[in-house]
């Protein structure tokens, strides 16, 4: 039983879509529970022609609703009742608590395993609620038989905040698959790019913690070396209006293409792909450009040194628009280092990254899981394989 508190287009919901379209059926009778998608965002599974496949909890969502929140923990526990599944597979804060707390409340005896994508620790809350949080999570990691991060990075901040023990933890980096990457030429026609124009790429949710704002700050620097650059942004969320009064002086250099289910287009047409991010875990967008052949530009912070190596499949900078400038200015003005990170990066995505790993690191977890659920361990060690932390 998988829960999640939203499908939203992200990296959470694209990696359930992979786990649905590959794990094996014949093995797992595998159900996704998940609340509805806001207005201003898209659904993923919506996207992929899936969405009658998702088991929607009346009250899971996003925020804080205590009178919601008891609506969907009554209803997941009900669900388990029901369903009586030997793993409860959790994802993103609201359904991990939300999740991992019904089980109790349930009486079935399932293992509880939650992924962490990332975390809240940075830019999210004020301290008060980041104390608040850290609290909430260490009482859910003493409830929880696996947790899971998709890196290191993300692993050891959450240990150093007294989240969990080092025992519990199993590192699985994302996996991903893309569709077929059109040539730049095609995907730039396709998107009304000028064909022959410097061209950097946006893909995300426009939230906070993701600083479009800093994006935007970044083009402006990038556009007075280079005034025929154009920037694509394919996302929305909530501060996409803030960000349209943020360009509004360059404002014919950027194209906003909203939503998209085929990604693949905008990063074939792209010499650049800017992540500019306060935090990430393992951030999809730096692996799914990678696939498409197209190095990026980011932000060092969370697990994306795990993703992009610092002059090897892209360049990573401080959070500061002028040196993020500074490294897109670079490789749009050396195309031939441009073309060299490009197809690193393609070969290490497709290497490390690939959905088909994602899906048997996970179809192993839920077999230790049962294995020592029918056993009678209620609370198990992760596996000799996991990653250890360093130091």
């Amino acid at each position: 039983m998988e829960i999640i508190a939203r499908t939203n287009v992200g990296g959470p919901a694209t990696q359930l879509m992979g786990l649905h379209e590959g794990l094996n059926t014949g093995e797992f009778d595998h159900r996704l529970y998940a609340g509805h998608v806001g207005d201003d965002e898209e659904d993923c599974f919506r996207l992929r022609d899936a969405a009658k496949t998702v088991h929607r909890v009346p009250g899971l969502g996003r925020s804080v609703r205590p009178a919601d929140d008891c609506r969907a923990l009554c209803a997941l526990a009900r669900a388990m009742r029901e369903f009586r599944p030997h793993v409860v597979h959790t994802r993103t804060a609201k359904a991990g608590a939300l999740g991992r707390t019904a089980v109790s409340l349930s009486g079935v005896r399932a293992a509880r395993m939650h992924v962490f994508h990332g975390h809240l620790l940075d830019g999210y809350f004020s301290p008060a609620k980041r104390s608040v949080y850290v609290r909430a999570e260490r009482f859910l990691a003493s409830l929880s038989d696996r947790l899971v991060t998709v890196g290191t990075r993300v692993r050891d901040d959450l240990l150093d905040a007294g989240i969990g023990r080092p025992g519990q933890y199993v590192v699985v980096p994302p996996g991903v698959r893309i569709g077929p990457v059109p040539a730049r030429e095609a995907a730039r026609r396709a998107l009304g790019v000028p064909v022959y124009a410097p061209v950097v790429a946006y893909v995300g949710r426009l939230t906070r913690v993701k600083r479009p704002d800093r994006f935007a700050a970044a083009a402006r620097a990038v556009l007075d070396r280079l005034p025929d650059c154009r920037f694509l942004v394919c996302g929305g969320g909530e501060l996409h209006d803030r960000l349209a009064r943020d360009i509004e002086p360059v404002r014919h250099a950027f194209h906003p293409l909203g939503w998209r289910g085929d990604v693949e287009t905008v990063y074939a047409a792209a010499d650049v792909v800017l992540l500019t991010s306060d935090n990430e875990g393992t951030p999809l967008t730096l692996i799914e450009a990678g696939m498409a052949g197209t190095p990026a530009v980011a932000t060092r912070v969370g697990s994306v040194a795990e993703v992009v190596l610092d002059g090897t499949t892209g360049l990573l900078a401080p959070p500061d628009p002028g040196e993020l400038a500074e490294r897109t200015l670079r490789l749009l003005l050396d195309p031939a280092l441009a073309r060299r990170l490009g197809q690193a990066a393609r070969d290490r995505t497709r290497a490390s990254f690939g959905v088909e790993r994602l899906v048997a690191d996970t179809e192993a977890l839920y077999r230790s899981l049962g294995a020592a659920r029918r056993a009678g361990r209620p609370r198990i060690a992760a596996p000799a394989a996991a990653t250890p932390r360093e130091g």
